[in-house]
């Protein structure tokens, strides 16, 4: 075999592996945490070493790292430019993910331990997720802006909390529906949650709550 075919091969099937550890490790990381899970129990579920593991992600908190942009990008994968949309579509694509979240619990339960983990002191985590909500409040604050200048709407604080107050109840909510998945349909309460709050910043009335 020429020594082209053979680099690639051997490329496609450490791409294959890698895959295969990270959907490992996605698992390992929503059942156990990953304070609790280790490089052994993901080594095991695909059949490795512990050093095999480490061959491909150097240490576990790298490893850590890969999984949770694994994650993002595979709910990006099918769209333009794998990337979020703008204006009223991303809001759209938000009701969609949760939608689809609804049918992988094992990526939503890694998500949700990891970010809440991450909030502790020194977790290899935590720049990850301040950058990773960071960066969705202004890509939403910004289709806010886009929407809102089609209606001729101006209300920069209003649009900063919406934004935060989105992002809040899709996490809050995927809690409550691992903890209780018959108790709400997931896709269906994040899609009130996010229709309301896009509401009251186009149409903004009285708080009923005064």
């Amino acid at each position: 075999m020429p020594v082209e075919k053979r680099q690639t091969r051997k490329r496609t099937e450490t791409l294959a592996r890698r895959s295969e550890i990270l959907d490992a490790a996605v698992e390992i990381c929503g059942s156990k945490g990953f304070a609790s899970g280790t490089l052994g129990d993901i080594a095991d579920q695909v059949g490795m070493t512990h050093a095999g593991i480490l061959h491909h992600f150097g240490s576990k908190d790298q490893l850590l790292l890969e999984v949770l942009k694994h994650r993002d990008a595979s709910d990006v994968a099918h769209l333009d430019g794998q990337h979020i949309p703008d204006g009223m579509p991303l809001f759209q694509h938000l009701v969609r993910t949760a939608f689809l979240n609804a049918q992988r619990a094992g990526i939503v339960q890694a998500y949700a331990v990891l970010s809440a983990e991450s909030v502790t002191d020194d977790h290899p985590g935590r720049e990850f997720f301040e950058r990773r909500y960071r960066t969705l409040r202004a890509e939403v604050a910004h289709a806010f802006q886009v929407v809102c200048e089609e209606k001729g709407v101006t209300d920069p604080q209003r649009i900063a909390d919406a934004s935060a107050a989105i992002l809040a109840v899709m996490d809050g909510l995927q809690v409550q529906w691992l903890l209780e998945p018959h108790a709400l349909d997931l896709g269906t309460a994040s899609e009130f949650a996010i229709q309301a709050i896009v509401a009251a910043v186009l149409d903004p009335r009285p708080s009923p709550l005064v």
